[in-house]
């Protein structure tokens, strides 16, 4: 074999191992990630009915990972999706915390320890919050990117960590006012206090207060409509944590947020400045005539700690025209704009947001400064009053990565070296395999210069 054979099959043996580590999952086929697919306990629904449930220790993926997208909706007890026009999803929500070991976790447990997304909104707590629109809505964390669990740094000493679910659904099955249900009015649900027994505020039409677990909106008369089980199936995709990996925080913004804040002196006795909910008023003589009736919301919101925006989502309600967030010198960082469905089948609903569009900002294009001023926007048609609608926006911010200048020290820093470097054995076994090559090449080489020509 010549030298340059030899050397360009090192080359390759190389070059292999090098693609063996670079395509193991990090970007690839996506092999190396995982989906997990669980179904909460059941939860027993019958017309114009409503379910607020909260259950603890769910099954979900365990270890030190990177969550990369969530994805769930309603479903019966064959298993088949339900659509919104039957059993509407108002909203369903995952919430991280630590229990003790050993110790069985409900609503009265006074040693649980919650682990809040890095939002402003103490009272907006959730890791994962969505509604109608999560069968088309992408929730898909771009690589290098992970949130980060289960970091047993992290975990106190006889804890574990563990997760909340909450779901709320509302049974429109034969109602009178299927919006009005959806939306929760109440006058429809006949309820004039909330779920802890306080009287409602003057004013409060409709919302969060008046559709709480176990309340009932009216149903058509002579309507006969059986009980039935549901579940809501959650599925998880998911990968183990590797160090090429870059964590990304949670954010979660509230377009009714005042700015207010409890001291935590009082926390339990003040009011959060984070509504979360609020109504939409109808449309005056002036935008009817003009044909504009829309209602925006805006809210200021410091952002203490910045960074790169790496994805963004909003939520809405039905009547919601779209939102977006700002920077403090008016740049748009990301907007998200409703999809309503116009079918019957589960994910395309007539009248109902279906999805929500999302934004992936080229890593490093789009950052937010640490303590900027940020301004959020929520749009709704008010043609007609909306009540109980809500304007969350979601995004992930990740550390600003370093500005490298020189081609060594970029390639470095990059998450394919160091994924590279965490595979010690691939360049051992490179480096073994360049030995032995190399070996070759001399060997043949002395055995060629050692011989002498014999002549004949």
């Amino acid at each position: 074999m010549r030298d340059s054979q030899l050397w360009m099959l090192l080359l390759a043996l190389v070059l292999s191992s090098s693609f063996l580590v670079a395509t193991r999952g990090f970007q690839g086929d996506g092999s190396s990630f995982k989906t997990s697919v669980f179904m909460s306990p059941p939860f027993n629904l019958k017309p114009g009915s409503v379910g607020d449930k909260f259950y603890y220790d769910i099954p979900f993926p365990r270890g030190h990972i990177a969550l990369k997208s969530f994805f769930a909706e309603v479903v019966d007890d064959n298993g088949n999706p339900v659509p919104l026009y039957e059993t509407y999803l108002h909203h369903w929500g995952l919430f991280r915390y630590y229990g003790e070991e050993g110790a069985v976790d409900d609503a009265g447990s006074s040693k649980i320890i919650f682990i809040r997304n890095s939002g402003p909104c103490g009272n907006v707590g959730q890791y994962v919050g969505i509604g109608s629109e999560t069968r088309k809505t992408d929730t898909w964390v771009p690589d290098p990117y992970g949130i980060e669990i289960g970091n047993p740094a992290e975990i106190p000493q006889g804890y574990q960590e563990r997760w909340l679910l909450n779901v709320h659904a509302i049974d429109t099955r034969g109602v009178e006012d299927r919006l009005g249900c959806t939306e929760c009015k109440c006058s429809l649900y006949n309820v004039t206090v909330d779920a802890r027994g306080r009287p409602l505020d003057d004013g409060y039409v409709g919302g969060l207060h008046c559709c709480y677990d176990q309340t009932q909106c009216r149903v058509k008369g002579g309507f006969n409509g059986g009980a039935r089980k549901l579940y809501l199936r959650y599925t998880m995709r998911w990968a183990e944590w590797i160090p090429s990996m870059i964590p990304v925080k949670i954010y979660i913004f509230d377009v009714t947020d005042t700015g207010d804040r409890p001291s935590p002196s009082n926390s339990a006795n003040t009011q959060f400045g984070c509504k979360v909910e609020y109504t939409v008023p109808p449309c005056d003589s002036v935008g009817e005539a003009n044909g504009k009736c829309l209602d925006v919301k805006r809210a200021k919101v410091v952002l203490p700690h910045g960074g790169d925006i790496v994805y963004g989502v909003a939520h809405q309600h039905t009547g919601g025209l779209g939102s977006a967030i700002f920077g403090e010198d008016g740049r748009p960082l990301c907007s998200s704009t409703p999809l309503y469905g116009n079918g019957e089948e589960p994910g395309n609903e007539a009248g109902y947001i279906v999805g929500m569009s999302t934004c992936y900002p080229k890593p490093g294009s789009v950052s937010i400064k640490d303590g900027e001023l940020v301004t959020v926007v929520s749009n709704y048609s008010n043609a007609h009053m909306h009540t109980g609608v809500m304007g969350l926006f979601y995004i992930l911010v990740a550390e600003p990565r370093p500005k490298l200048n020189t081609l060594l020290s970029q390639g470095l820093a990059s998450p394919w070296f160091t994924e590279l470097a965490g595979n010690w054995w691939v360049l051992a076994l490179a480096g073994l395999i360049m030995i032995v090559v190399v070996a070759a090449v001399f060997r043949k080489r002395n055995e060629s210069e050692g011989y002498e020509r014999v002549n004949g």
